[in-house]
């Protein structure tokens, strides 16, 4: 048997390559993700310690934990959005059309 080496859909592959920007998203969301399964496990934590102890700076330390795992899941969302538009999985919403300076302003309600 031979090897085919013309036809109408032989064109060159090109080879799949090391991306550093989406190794650099790929390690982000990962260490986003870390730190938020941890902040969320601290904020239990000084949660049981604040119920049980009645002591105030756990309480503040609560509710450092929590906004801060609240950040680290936002950010992993969207590091993983940016991600997926690196892949071409998605795609940015389309512009809004520019109003016409000729329509008047208002609509229907307006126009009587």
């Amino acid at each position: 048997m031979t090897a085919v080496t013309g036809g109408k859909r032989s064109g060159d592959r090109t080879k799949a390559r090391l991306r550093p920007d989406l190794l650099a998203l790929a390690f982000g969301i990962t260490f986003a993700l870390v730190a938020w399964g941890y902040l969320v496990l601290a904020a239990i934590d000084f949660g049981a310690n604040a119920r049980h102890d009645g002591k105030t700076s756990a309480w503040f330390f609560l509710v450092v934990a929590a906004f801060g795992g609240m950040l680290c899941l936002f950010l992993a969302f969207m590091l993983a959005v940016r991600l997926s538009r690196s892949l071409g999985l998605s795609a940015a919403p389309e512009p809004k059309q520019k109003r016409d300076p000729g329509t008047p302003k208002g609509g229907k309600r307006a126009a009587r």
